[in-house]
């Protein structure tokens, strides 16, 4: 694996809730918690969880759309999340996003062109105005758009097209990292599939790294290396794909990947079904965050929080049951 390009070290925000007549702060939001994780030039990290779990709020902080309440982002070796706006700026060109709605994250009142030109205006990438039209030419070709596509507006395209229009933009800047926060989830199956296609292709020929934030574990299956699971604003399982998908460390997991639709109909699969509510971010359970689900759950979870320790090669995850006895961990067994 290439060396690391972003290192997130213990990445921590907390938002206040504020209420009352006078506003007053009426506690924190633990949106996310203690994040770590690598992510090395040209390998994409799926980040999973269910809807509210803190991943797009670790998105929105690598980009530094918000300051963080505690922890460290580096980019290539250099720390960014204390950075001022100046200081930041030139940098901003390597981390790029694509947001989940094509359409409300495009400019209405802007020409294609325009669009995707606006990058490379703002960090000054073109000698001059040919250069600039070229430019903007070979990023439509690159997200396989017809040409006549950048002198018209954003209403007239559908939504997998305006993905497309979005993916240009973010590359216009050159980018070595673009994080793509729930990029597919607002678009239909079959044009999910090529917007997917189009990524992977895309990182091949430019070395692109990619936050791929997702809830579809089917299509993160198709096209990450790694996959992290959050839930409740922690990691509470990093790995591989592979041994992932093969074999789950966290009961979380385990739960998530046997909602998974199967091609084979003739398939059994052993669907479990999570009981009760997702904890309030506002007043996280103590101990493990996912003992009020957890059909494994003991006396240890409702008490001491887990950390993420090594379980397999280069596999780590947060849950008890792996300081118990092979014969004592009901996982194993219920392989």
């Amino acid at each position: 694996m290439n060396a690391a390009l972003l290192e997130v070290n213990d990445l921590t925000k907390h938002f206040p809730v504020r209420g009352g007549f006078l506003g007053l702060s009426r506690g924190l939001v633990h949106a996310v918690d203690g994040v770590s994780f690598t992510i090395a030039k040209g390998e994409t990290l799926a980040l999973v969880g269910e809807s509210g779990c803190g991943k797009s709020t670790v998105g929105k902080a690598i980009l530094r759309l918000f300051d963080i309440t505690a922890g460290q982002v580096v980019l290539d070796g250099r720390r960014i999340d204390d950075l001022s706006a100046a200081d930041l700026r030139p940098l901003r060109r390597r981390v790029q996003v694509v947001f989940q709605d094509p359409f409300s994250s495009l400019n209405p009142r802007m020409r294609v062109r325009d669009i995707i030109a606006e990058p490379i205006r703002n960090f000054a990438l073109a000698s001059s105005a040919a250069d600039l039209a070229a430019k903007v030419a070979a990023l439509i070709d690159k997200v396989r758009l017809p040409r006549e596509a950048a002198g018209r507006w954003p209403h007239e395209f559908s939504g997998g097209q305006r993905q497309r229009i979005a993916i240009a933009r973010a590359l216009a800047a050159e980018p070595d990292l673009v994080v793509c926060d729930e990029a597919v989830s607002a678009l239909d199956v079959s044009v999910k599939a090529q917007i997917v296609n189009l990524l992977q292709d895309l990182q091949q020929a430019l070395g692109l790294a990619l936050l791929f934030i997702s809830h579809d574990l089917a299509i993160v299956e198709h096209m990450t290396h790694r996959v992290a699971v959050m839930y409740l604003g922690k990691i509470v399982e990093l790995a591989p794909k592979r041994p992932m998908f093969a074999a789950p460390k966290h009961p979380y997991t385990e739960a998530l990947l046997s909602a998974v639709p199967v091609p084979d109909p003739t398939f059994a699969r052993n669907r479990i079904i999570l009981t009760g509510d997702v904890p309030s971010p506002i007043d996280p359970p103590k101990g493990c965050r996912f003992h009020t689900r957890c059909r494994y759950a003991f006396e240890r979870c409702r008490r001491e929080e887990p950390e993420l320790k090594p379980v397999g090669e280069g596999h780590v995850a947060a849950c008890h049951l792996h300081d118990r006895p092979a014969e004592d961990n009901p996982m194993r067994k219920a392989r």
